[in-house]
């Protein structure tokens, strides 16, 4: 699994298929359940920590599902393989702002409406119309997402499989747009950790505070055990320094969580997805 996550961690998966659409991937379900073999879903991995002991049974990979079409009117859908970089430069190449914050994101659309992705003042919930699911038996088109921080409704019905989805964006200059996604790049790079694997931020956004601040104020930028390490660039990342192991990573996560608290009294929650036989010890 280390190359289907951006972590680049996780032992071997029993089974990877990736299907070239909603017909395939809808096959591949019915069959797993007939014959009571689990199954994953699994996009750009972005999001994602993977046991170091791999996953049993099937990982459904949808970095294929990857058909845009985009309308005349500013209505945009993308199939759940597709990069929020690509889908976002797609957009702005037709004249169509509120992507712009997706640009350097680099997870899929269906990972991405799944948890309510955002940045730099941007989500999900400002853009996505209407979703496609499977829900194992029908196709169900959802318009109340029920979005939240980092939340919604198919993170509470992680049996589905988000197949498509629909955005609606706004006409701007090509040139503006480009413009705020080249503004947007040179932070992220300025501030992010960006060329060392990592799940993006490890942990959510108390209320009122920033998982970042509070880290980096209890010291624990470059604290590292194992391979793992807070980043010395954005206390918010737990980076892939070395060569690290799922295990380097969950007890960094909770060593990192445990501090916070003690000298805080915030209690972190991560926002990163467990991928095999693995669990949080809180």
């Amino acid at each position: 699994m280390r190359g289907l996550t951006t972590f680049n961690i996780g032992g071997p998966a029993e089974f990877v298929v990736s299907p070239e659409n909603a017909e395939q991937a809808m096959n591949i379900i019915l069959w797993a359940r007939e014959h009571h073999v689990p199954i994953a879903y699994v996009g750009k991995g972005s999001d994602t920590l993977c046991s170091d002991g791999g996953v049993k049974g099937i990982v459904l990979h949808t970095a294929k599902m990857t058909k845009v079409t985009i309308s005349t009117n500013g209505i945009i859908t993308a199939e759940c393989g597709v990069g929020l970089p690509a889908l976002a430069q797609a957009a702005a190449r037709q004249g169509y702002s509120g992507l712009e914050w997706a640009a350097g994101i680099p997870g899929s659309v269906g990972g991405s409406v799944l948890m309510n992705a955002g940045a730099y003042g941007g989500e999900m919930s400002g853009v996505v119309d209407w979703v496609r699911v499977f829900d194992g038996q029908n196709i169900i088109e959802i318009d109340d997402h029920d979005f939240d921080y980092r939340h919604s409704i198919y993170m509470e019905n992680p049996e589905w499989l988000i197949l498509e989805a629909s955005f609606t964006l706004w006409a701007d200059s090509q040139d503006d747009i480009q413009a705020r996604m080249k503004q947007l790049a040179k932070e992220r790079q300025k501030k992010q950790p960006v060329d060392i694997p990592s799940a993006g931020s490890f942990f959510k956004r108390p209320p009122k505070r920033f998982a970042g601040a509070l880290i980096d104020g209890c010291g624990l930028k470059g604290y590292s055990i194992g391979g793992a390490q807070v980043s010395r660039k954005h206390a918010g990342f737990i980076v892939n320094a070395c060569s690290a192991e799922c295990r380097d990573v969950m007890q960094l996560a909770e060593y990192v969580r445990q501090t916070v608290q003690r000298q805080t009294g915030v209690e972190l929650t991560p926002e990163v997805h467990l991928l095999g036989d693995i669990q949080w010890n809180f």
